[in-house]
């Protein structure tokens, strides 16, 4: 038998009736037994069309002997019962019943048709779940040690993570996926302190590139540290939260790609001294984007120059070479990101103390879509 998490949410109709309908219609599901049920938790809606009523939202542990995909589909006819409405992303609903973990599995299925028969994208644990204070809360109330497989950490601790007095919440993202655009949306959308990347990131071999980009990036996310332990001991009258449009582990897995063995190591040595005087995010906003849009933007860049600020951070990476191969180069340093900064790390990586407890993944083909993503992600945590 697995033990599985459910979060539960309604704001239409009666939504303490349509949750307690909800948690009798699993109770009775053929391959399911409920163990425990959360208080139902009131909040704001995150996302999604304006003037929506509060969310009553609630949790369920289960263990089930169906497969992740066979549980997706009972939870999917929960929500037919109830008359679910799937027609707005984030709008209005009767009941939302999302799988959130699948005993320690990681799973990442694309929608797909299989014998003439859809069936929809399967993804657990839950890509949203680190950052929603409303999925956190009740899952706390019920399985507080139960695992996230990605992080590591348990319910309780991700609960904990965000709830900190001051929150780092770094924006990650190759040159041109918009990092820098979405960190500043989400600046300006929540009120928190924005720290933009001081200097672009280098581009060769030359090591003494890697070590005065090193040097300016820790300065500013070290001196962030400082500031942000002034913010916990109620020193700090400014904003607790601090967007930064950079991650400090940007530097050393991009080093780990292009920079040749021996200065590659010299450099991870140099990273492992600044890293541990610099600023850790609680929080990863990675955004991801197709070597075709990346391609579009460097050339972009390349057209506009100074008469936009749009994809600044594409600097270097717009000479020499055609966009696309640029770009090919640039997904593959995006997929490396992407593996380290979700991955569990040993404690004497260079990365384990940077290595962020949450991590969203926003796709970024779409700028405005991408800005929306990440405000919610934040406001979320609130």
């Amino acid at each position: 038998m697995a033990r599985c998490l459910i979060g539960c949410g309604a704001n239409a109709g009666v939504p303490r009736d349509q949750l307690e309908r909800a948690v009798e219609l699993l109770r009775f599901m053929p391959g399911i037994s409920l163990v425990a049920v959360s208080r139902p938790h009131r909040s704001a809606p995150v996302g999604g069309p304006a003037g929506q009523p509060p969310f009553l939202n609630g949790a369920c542990l289960v263990e089930t002997a169906l497969g992740p995909r066979e549980l997706l589909e009972s939870l999917a006819a929960v929500e037919n019962t109830l008359h679910r409405d799937r027609s707005v992303r984030w709008g209005p609903r009767t009941i939302d019943l999302d799988l959130l973990l699948y005993d320690d599995l990681v799973i990442d299925e694309p929608e797909t048709e299989i014998a003439g028969r859809h069936h929809g994208a399967l993804t657990v644990p839950h890509p949203r779940m680190a950052t929603r204070r409303f999925v956190l809360e009740p899952c706390a109330e019920i399985a507080p040690e139960a695992v996230h497989p990605l992080s590591g950490c348990t319910v309780r601790e991700l609960l904990d993570n965000i709830s900190r007095p001051a929150v780092h919440v770094a924006v990650v993202g190759v040159p041109g996926s918009g990092a820098a655009e979405v960190a500043g949306a989400i600046a300006d959308a929540t009120l928190a302190r924005l720290v933009r990347q001081p200097t672009p990131l280098p581009r060769g071999a030359d090591p003494a590139d890697w070590d005065a980009a090193l040097g300016d990036w820790a300065r500013v996310l070290s001196a962030e540290r400082a500031a942000a332990h002034g913010a916990d001991a109620g020193n700090d009258p400014g904003p607790v939260t601090v967007i930064a449009d950079c991650w400090l582990g940007t530097l050393l897995v991009a080093a780990e790609g292009w920079l040749p063995p021996a200065p590659r190591a010299a450099f991870a040595d140099r990273f492992a001294t600044r890293a541990a005087a610099a600023l850790a995010p609680g929080v990863a906003v990675v955004t991801v984007a197709s070597a075709a849009t990346l391609a579009e933007r460097i050339a972009f860049r390349a057209r506009r120059g100074d008469h936009t600020d749009l994809f600044r951070d594409t600097g270097v990476f717009g000479a020499g070479g055609t966009p696309e191969s640029t770009a090919a180069e640039l997904v593959a340093l995006q997929q490396r990101l992407l593996e380290r900064v979700q991955r569990r790390c040993a404690d004497d990586d260079p990365l384990h103390r940077l290595r962020p407890p949450a991590v969203v993944v926003v796709p970024a083909d779409d700028l405005g879509t991408a800005i929306a993503e990440g405000i919610a992600a934040v406001e979320a945590m609130t």
